[in-house]
């Protein structure tokens, strides 16, 4: 072989180890690149609750778990006005009209409805469940107040006093009157108590309004106590109150036996008391809620009306006020079955109320008081 032949073939196995080493040398792996975490943007905010204040008599109740309830699900913050008797309670909204205390008002009765109405207090609002309310209870049709809850004003008998005794309780308001029952009733006065202003009326509505008075004459001749409000006749003043009290017959509520079984906390197994249920012996009273025109918070004022009349505010009426809610589907606690209910309550008409309330309290005052 040539010294040209040989120098190709050197020159070829040269290039030929050095494409091999070439091959043979490791290609470098690619940069990662670093992943930057999205950088988080604010977050939403949640709105401070806004204020509901709710004015109301001194009786109004509702469990915390239900008020909590509303307050979550409309993000406000109820607060409670209460502001004495029912018809103290309406006053004070009178006199602040135009510059309200509150947003809504629970606790007008039908004792003071047309007074209410006629002052123009309320803002007209129609529930969405309106309709399932029984006609009975929708006494104002434009529905500037909306029906809540009801119960029947009565005369209780303490039962253990009247079989000690071995005398027959009441059954009738003319029973009141017999010697066999003087000394032994407290009543409220109607100018300064809603239960003395309803039994007042079952009076009226029972004897009518020319004979009414001799009744209470009567009444009085029989040792009559009256007392300013219902807290001091049921408590201090009747014979199961605990507090000294020796009346065995008070004005109260159909439903007040049941709240004492409810109270005694598995103690009693049937209520002490009893009601007295003859025709024309108790007075229905029906409470309303409405918007108070010119509320500073009228759109939570109006959910509240609708939360009222719910499910889960309605089965809560009886175990914290102890009357009976309007909407005929609630479901009521065991212990209602003592609640009773009567069945001829006296009727007096809202107009008759509205247009004799004033005159037929002063003709109580100068015959009962003086």
């Amino acid at each position: 072989m040539s010294k040209s032949n040989l120098f190709l073939l050197a020159l070829l196995v040269l290039v030929f180890v050095l494409a091999g080493c070439a091959a043979a040398t490791p290609t470098p792996a690619p940069t990662a690149t670093p992943i930057t975490a999205p950088t988080a943007g604010p977050r939403p905010t949640v709105p401070p609750p806004g204020e509901l204040v709710l004015m109301s008599h001194d009786s109004f109740a509702a469990s915390e778990s239900v008020i909590k309830e509303f307050e979550t699900v409309n993000n406000v913050k109820l607060k409670i006005l209460k502001s004495g008797d029912a018809g103290t309670a309406l006053n004070k909204a009178i006199l602040a009209k135009g510059n309200p205390l509150a947003d809504v008002f629970f606790g007008v009765d039908n004792t003071f409805l047309s007074r209410a109405l006629q002052a123009d207090l309320f803002e007209a609002y129609k529930p969405a469940s309106a309709s399932q309310i029984p006609a009975a209870f929708a006494l104002d049709p434009d529905f500037r107040l909306t029906p809540v809850d009801y119960g029947d004003v009565c005369l209780n008998y303490d039962r253990a006093y009247f079989q000690k005794k071995g005398i027959e309780p009441p059954q009738t308001l003319d029973d009141l009157t017999k010697p066999a029952y003087k000394g032994l009733v407290v009543v409220e006065n109607p100018a300064t108590s809603s239960p003395g202003l309803a039994f007042l009326l079952a009076t009226i509505g029972h004897f009518g309004k020319d004979k009414y008075l001799d009744f209470w004459k009567a009444l009085r001749a029989n040792d009559l106590l009256v007392t300013e409000g219902w807290e001091d006749a049921y408590y201090a003043k009747s014979s199961w109150g605990g507090k000294g009290g020796d009346r065995p017959i008070v004005v109260s509520y159909a439903t007040s036996p049941a709240a004492e079984v409810f109270f005694s906390e598995g103690k009693l197994t049937e209520p002490p008391t009893g009601n007295v249920l003859g025709d024309g012996a108790c007075f229905r009273q029906i409470e309303f809620v409405g918007v108070l025109k010119g509320a500073k918070n009228a759109a939570a004022a109006k959910k509240f009306v609708e939360f009222m009349l719910s499910t889960k505010f309605q089965e809560d009426v009886p175990t914290q006020m102890f009357v009976f809610p309007v909407m005929p589907s609630t479901k009521l606690p065991d212990f209602f079955k003592f609640a009773e209910t009567p069945k001829k309550p006296a009727v007096v008409s809202a107009a008759d109320i509205d247009a004799h309330r004033d005159a037929w309290i002063k003709a109580w005052t100068e015959t009962v008081l003086r």
